[in-house]
């Protein structure tokens, strides 16, 4: 009688599926992550791949992998180190020994390491595990690429399309390990492969064998039970930080009732953004795909002169291109919407990586004194919020608005409830027809309130006018070449966005009341940061968070918070520009510093020792 399966129930797992750039690990984890999703567990995944389009097979260079942080609980990060992983090649695990837990079970394809695969990741013997150290870990030994071919013979497939199907098979072994039920991925792989019945049916075929095969051998390792929770009532989906950007676009400018223009060129890691709304014709939006980053935001400017809610997408690299056309918007003071997907630098730097290195380059880099917003989502599903309230200060206070996210929250997901729309506060653009003064009107006549200029688009009788990149005068709009008006002219530009100020919400501190230390972060650090008070506070310590999303200008009560507390530690994924800027506007602000500049998320526990050494000295 065959030994029955240990069960282990946990709150949280984190499983890491890893292999080469062709192995399928990401759409692999993708599928696991949504069987999460459905089966009522929080979720939150980081996807990492390697910068080339096809990296040499076996290398270390070409590991792709996907991580998922899964619980029955509200879950933040993708998790430091795996529970599970599933190691497709020796590269894989060789790569992958420093995110294991010491007890964690490592599913590996037998077929793929035989002594050239070995070699290909610079073993020194036969035995990689004994060699990496990794004597506690539990391991799964299958020879998975030759089960999947035998098992899809009846297909007809030629050995490369066969041999392609073996992701499948490690997701259904994993689906066995944590009792997941397969009817949801079969009809995730009919509906991807829709266009190739044949394709989908062995693919179906492989994720039945791999589940098959863990029933059989279920004595030999622990299975995990994470159970579900209760949500609120609505319709959920499963979202990255590009996607939600992207519907956070489409639902400003539906409240604005505008329609929504992007003109953008592809790069990496944004060029999701322009994919997504490319497929949005059926609500009505319109995208350009330019020649280069600079024509990129050229249509988008004409466009908001146009009367868009215009937009357009980059990365660092695609920023710094477009920065003379940035001042641009700025003198001409129209509404633009710069989405800029953060990645490793400087120059091409780390293409697929993530950083945070663009925020002085965003709030400071034009000529002149080129005053706009600076916006910063924190979660994937955050950029949709992020997203929205980009639009409507462009529209509302007629200035471009830089919103950063980076490429960590950019790929990775989570479950995410659709919002009501109704919910989420109105967008007014400052149409000429508001205008009450008794002067003529003027192309830079302004709001008295919001030193907005009124937006008048071209076609309407009686408003026509002219702006461009030349300084016009305060009262006449006329070009103006004249001293006092120049200085006239950019005081008022700064000032219209300092008001700003008066119309976001002020910055909330989240944990202990009496904290004895201020985590302070912004941007898509916000899960790890959340996390480590946690745990710190699990430890006894009394810690708080204060997460910025509005960066520029800051909430009116940033300085009051931040110089409440004895000891604050800013901390970022860069060389300290977050602080540094905190100090040029906060005088007598002068907080600890963590820096990290990996390209890669923090790591939990390695803040909460950074943390509780500033705590306790």
């Amino acid at each position: 009688m065959a030994e029955e399966a240990k069960v282990m129930t946990l709150d949280k797992v984190v499983v890491r599926f890893s292999g080469d750039s062709g192995d399928g690990m990401q759409l692999t984890g993708t599928i696991f992550s949504n069987l999460s999703t459905i089966f009522g567990n929080e979720i939150s995944t980081f996807p990492d791949y390697p910068a080339e389009v096809r990296a040499p097979q076996g290398m270390l260079s070409s590991v792709s992998g996907f991580q998922v942080h899964l619980g029955s609980r509200k879950i933040f990060t993708p998790g430091d180190k795996a529970d599970v992983l599933v190691a497709m090649n020796p590269a894989a695990l060789k790569v992958n020994v420093k995110n294991l837990k010491p007890d964690s079970i490592v599913i590996i394809d037998t077929d793929s390491f035989q002594a050239s695969d070995l070699q290909k990741a610079l073993f020194q013997t036969d035995d990689p595990f004994t060699e990496l150290g990794l004597t506690s870990v539990q391991v799964v030994a299958a020879p998975i690429t030759t089960m999947v071919k035998d098992g899809l013979a009846e297909f007809g497939l030629d050995n490369k399309s066969a041999v392609r199907c073996k992701n499948m098979f490690a997701l259904g072994l994993v689906c066995w390990l944590f009792e997941r039920p397969l009817e949801e991925a079969m009809n995730m792989l009919q509906n991807k492969f829709a266009k190739k019945p044949t394709i989908a049916k062995a693919n179906t075929k492989a994720l039945t064998d791999g589940y098959n095969y863990g029933h059989n051998i279920h004595a030999s390792v622990s299975t995990y039970r994470i159970e579900g929770k209760k949500s609120t009532p609505g319709f959920y989906t499963d979202v990255n930080g590009n996607t939600a950007t992207a519907y956070g676009l489409i639902a400003a400018a539906e409240k604005a009732g505008l329609q929504l223009f992007l003109g953008s060129y592809p790069i990496t890691p944004a060029t999701e953004i322009l994919q997504e709304l490319a497929k949005r014709k059926d609500l009505g939006v319109v995208t350009v795909q330019a020649e280069d980053e600079i024509a990129g935001i050229c249509t988008a400017i004409g466009a908001s002169f146009a009367g868009s809610l215009a937009a357009t997408s980059t990365s660092g690299p695609g920023l710094a291109l477009k920065s003379e056309a940035i001042g641009l918007a700025v003198i001409a003071e129209l509404p633009l919407v710069i989405v800029d997907v953060q990645r490793g630098g400087p120059s091409t730097g780390l293409p697929t990586k993530s950083e945070q290195g663009d925020l002085l380059q965003s709030l400071y880099g034009r000529n002149g004194e080129s005053p706009l917003v600076v916006i910063a989502a924190s979660t994937p599903s955050d950029c949709f919020d992020a997203a929205y309230w980009a639009g409507k200060i462009a529209v509302e206070h007629m200035t471009p608005v830089i919103l950063l996210t980076d490429g960590f929250i950019a790929n990775s997901s989570t479950a995410w409830r659709i919002p009501e729309l109704e919910e989420y506060p109105s967008i007014k653009p400052n149409y000429v027809a508001n205008y009450k003064g008794e002067a003529p009107w003027k192309a830079y006549r302004r709001d008295k309130d919001t030193l907005a200029r009124y937006w008048a688009t071209p076609g309407m009788e009686g408003f026509t006018h002219r702006i461009g990149g030349l300084e016009k005068d305060y009262d006449t709009s006329a070009i103006s070449t004249e001293p006092v008006n120049h200085q006239k002219m950019v005081m008022t530009r700064q000032a219209k966005v300092d008001k700003v100020a008066d119309y976001i919400p002020e910055l909330e501190v989240l944990g202990d009341t009496d904290a004895e230390l201020l985590i302070v972060g912004w941007g898509g650090t916000y899960g790890h940061l959340y996390e480590a008070m946690e745990q710190m506070q699990e430890n006894g310590k009394k810690v708080a968070l204060a997460h910025f999303k509005f960066i520029s200008p800051l909430p009116k009560n940033a300085a009051e918070v931040l110089l409440k507390y004895e000891k604050v530690v800013v901390a970022e994924q860069n060389n300290g520009q977050f602080a540094n800027y905190l100090r040029s506007k906060i005088p007598g602000f002068n907080p600890f510093r963590f820096n990290r500049i990996k390209g890669q998320p923090f790591n939990v526990s390695r803040l909460v020792e950074e943390f509780t050494k500033i705590l306790e000295a």
